[in-house]
């Protein structure tokens, strides 16, 4: 294994792209270097300044500078995307499927490794170049990649009978299935026919039911009208006997009244009543004499 942990190949492609990653940054660095210098070229003309001339040559080198950086970045994002792509494309051809972690993107133990590596690469003087400096693209064929292709083609060969298998189980669960099926509508139509059956014993049931019903709440109807009849019958038998019974009442107060006036006229009662008149009197003599 080589410094960064893969083949040799690998490894050489890193090092064609780190050259080319290199001479962008160099590039980049002379485009700021000619900021600066057209900024001193075409404005640094002058002995001495004002605060607000040095504020506008420097808010317009600001601004000059900070569109190529952004531009370079940006180009420099797309170069990483098309250099994936091209990753990635090799890969899906081989039916792969490649992952990234992002996080190793900020690994500064990672980072510092590489650059390590790129020191080392370029500033070794016994250090032998293995790869070219410019490549179209990719090569898509190698040892590892027809090793590749026949463990792939294995796999889906093994796959294939695995889904042969499959559909065989899956044929016969089928049929039975079916089978099972046919079993199923046979039983429901055996008990659609009950269900008419019983349906039919069920309506002569109910009317049977309906005729008891009939019958009873004609009876009940007629039950109740002579319980009506009755009641009434015998509201106007309570009427009359209160009637009866406040005559006697009024016979019999004028039968005492006339018995107590018959009482008062007998020579007992007048007796009696004399009696009581004396002693009352002597009643009140003593009471006069005790108050005395």
């Amino acid at each position: 294994m080589a410094e960064l942990g893969v083949n040799e190949h690998h490894q050489n492609e890193v090092v064609s792209y780190m050259r080319f990653a290199r001479f962008k940054r160099g590039m980049c660095l002379k485009t700021v270097d000619s900021c600066f210098q057209d900024l001193k070229d075409s404005r640094l003309v002058e002995e001495t300044f004002t605060v607000d001339e040095v504020i506008d040559m420097l808010d317009g080198l600001q601004s000059v500078v900070h569109s190529e950086v952004e531009s370079e970045l940006i180009n420099t994002t797309y170069t990483n995307v098309l250099l994936l792509r091209q990753l990635f494309s090799q890969a899906e051809k081989w039916y792969l499927k490649l992952q990234t972690d992002v996080s190793d993107l900020e690994n500064r133990e990672l980072l510092d490794q590489v650059a390590e590596f790129e020191k080392s690469e370029y500033t070794s003087s016994n250090k032998k170049s293995t790869a070219d400096p410019i490549k179209p693209k990719l090569a898509p064929l190698n040892e590892g990649g027809s090793e590749l292709l026949n463990k792939t083609v294995a796999h889906l060969q093994e796959e294939n009978e695995k889904l042969k298998t499959r559909l065989k189980t899956i044929e016969t669960q089928a049929t039975a299935a079916l089978d099972e099926k046919s079993k199923l509508e046979k039983s429901l139509r055996d008990l659609q026919m009950i269900q008419g059956d019983q349906k039919n014993n069920a309506n002569q049931d109910i009317t049977e039911l309906e005729n008891k019903v009939a019958a009873l709440k004609s009876q009940f109807e007629k039950t109740l009208n002579d319980t009506t009849a009755n009641q009434k019958f015998l509201e106007e038998d309570l009427v009359t006997t209160k009637h009866d019974l406040l005559k006697v009442q009024d016979q019999l107060s004028t039968a005492e009244k006339e018995l107590e006036k018959k009482f008062q006229q007998t020579a007992a009662y007048r007796n009696m009543k004399e009696i009581l008149t004396k002693k009352n009197e002597q009643i009140k003599d003593l009471r006069r004499k005790l108050s005395k």
